[in-house]
């Protein structure tokens, strides 16, 4: 075992990463390169080495290998592993490791709970990124969580669509009816307003809530790689397809594959999502071999589609095969019945999470919350109310902690009022809301390269 793994003093500060390989140039590598992001990494050269680490560790995500010296190469000691660690915490993020495993058992290891695989060799930009977007999504998997704990009944929707409207009310009780079925859904509305969660929410609530919920941001996809990553490819396939791949619509057979940022689908991805879509199957990049798939689809867009239709730049009968049903989620500006009751479900979440011993809003941080417009919608409101709650001075919430009418959050030059860490703190976070998610574009835009933004953001994402 590696001394980093015996080491019993570590900094509980930041995520935890356990790598379970047998090999020790991969542990090696990996741990290398996920430490120099700034992420804490524990080792394990065996199952059950792993299993002691993610007793003694609970650790935040876990790589592991399906294949061990003991096993004879038939991946059923990984997958035992898997099970195990599943078991431990049917939560934490999963990434199945694979240099030699057939499709096979790849779509078994993602069926007993892997969220997602990585092929040795790998890409280390694409370790990083699976990395950061599952530490992400198990924030949504917590909190709903934390929901079903709490009792509640099955039209309580996902943190950020709590409500008291009426509108609301009325598309959650259609969200409910439609989750039971197995028809396709696009999910509409500005940026912020909950989308994601949403479409997480229905598998949860479906007959398939037992398969892999699958999502694919397509407008953060490089076009030339779209279809590989949607399709998966075969070796050979195209200049660096050293591997074969799965795609997601396979890795979300028998379960969910959620299609974010739709209207940015080029033609030729539009052809070949509908060609998918109306026959039953996909073929992967480089292969005219047809594999079934059995995936719902739940398609979201913030753009007006129904225009793009119309202009031409959107398939009138892609957009009818994805639209069999519709909800559409209105922007905060048009719930403001909402806007408190979420502003005080974040309150009590900010200050669970970072300790705080506050009492509330005041009476005038109330009305600047109800008097601001929420361009940014729910996603905004959260991110405003954590801000707060992390720089309020008193044992309340004033209106001056909210930063709405002349305060950061509206662009003003005040930021210099905030300390250089917490105005770093707040322009990563802004960046992120932005760029809706995608890290990348957020490094870009605020000129940073990838390293630098990521070790950022896992300084801050505390």
């Amino acid at each position: 075992m590696d001394d980093s793994v015996k080491q019993e003093s570590v900094d509980r500060n930041r995520a935890c990463v356990l790598i379970v390989d047998d090999q020790a140039d991969v542990r090696r590598s990996l741990k290398l390169l996920i430490e120099g992001e700034g992420y804490r990494v524990v080792t394990a050269a065996s199952p059950e080495e792993a299993m002691v680490e993610a007793r003694r560790l609970q650790p935040d995500i876990v790589f592991l290998d399906l294949n061990y010296q003991t096993d004879t190469t038939s991946g059923l000691e990984g997958l035992e592993l898997l099970s195990r660690l599943r078991a431990l915490d049917a939560n934490r993020p999963l990434v199945v490791l694979t240099g030699w495993g057939t499709t096979s058992l790849v779509v078994e290891a993602m069926r007993r709970g892997a969220q997602d695989f990585l092929e040795k060799p790998w890409d280390n930009a694409r370790v990083l990124t699976v990395l950061k977007n599952q530490l992400a999504m198990v924030r949504v998997q917590e909190r709903y969580q934390r929901l079903a704990a709490e009792n509640r009944l099955l039209l309580e929707p996902p943190s950020g669509l709590v409500t008291r409207s009426e509108v609301m009310k009325e598309i959650l009780q259609s969200a409910e009816r439609v989750a039971a079925s197995h028809a396709t859904v696009l999910i509409t509305g500005e940026s912020g307003t909950g989308k994601g969660l949403l479409a997480r929410w229905l598998h949860e609530h479906s007959s398939r809530k037992d398969g892999p919920f699958i999502p694919v941001n397509l407008g953060g996809l490089v076009e030339n790689l779209l279809e590989s990553e949607l399709f998966g490819h075969v070796r050979g396939a195209f200049t660096d397809a050293r591997n074969e791949r799965i795609g997601r619509f396979e890795l979300a057979h028998k379960g969910t594959l959620f299609l974010d940022e739709i209207a940015n689908l080029s033609p030729a991805s539009q052809a070949s999502l509908l060609h998918a879509l109306e026959e039953g199957f996909i073929e992967r990049v480089g292969s005219s071999k047809p594999t079934p798939v059995d995936a719902r689809i739940v398609a979201a867009t913030n753009a007006d589609i129904r225009a793009q239709v119309k202009d031409g730049r959107f398939r009138a009968d892609l957009f009818y095969r994805l639209n069999t049903v519709e909800i559409h989620l209105p922007p905060l500006r048009e719930r403001g019945e909402d806007i408190v009751l979420l502003a005080n479900h974040y309150f009590e979440e900010a200050v669970r999470r970072h300790g705080k011993d506050l009492t509330g809003f005041s009476p005038g941080a109330l009305q600047a919350l109800t008097q601001y417009d929420w361009p940014g919608n729910v996603r905004e409101l959260a991110h405003v109310v954590e801000r707060a709650v992390l720089l309020a001075g008193g044992r309340s919430i004033e209106a001056r902690d909210l930063r709405l009418t002349s305060g950061v959050s509206s662009g003003s030059s005040e930021i210099e009022a905030l300390t250089l860490e917490q105005a770093e703190r707040y322009l990563v976070s802004r960046a992120l809301e932005q760029c809706q998610g995608d890290a990348d574009a957020a490094a870009r835009k605020l000129g940073l390269s990838r390293s630098a933004f990521y070790r950022r953001l896992s300084k801050y994402r505390q």
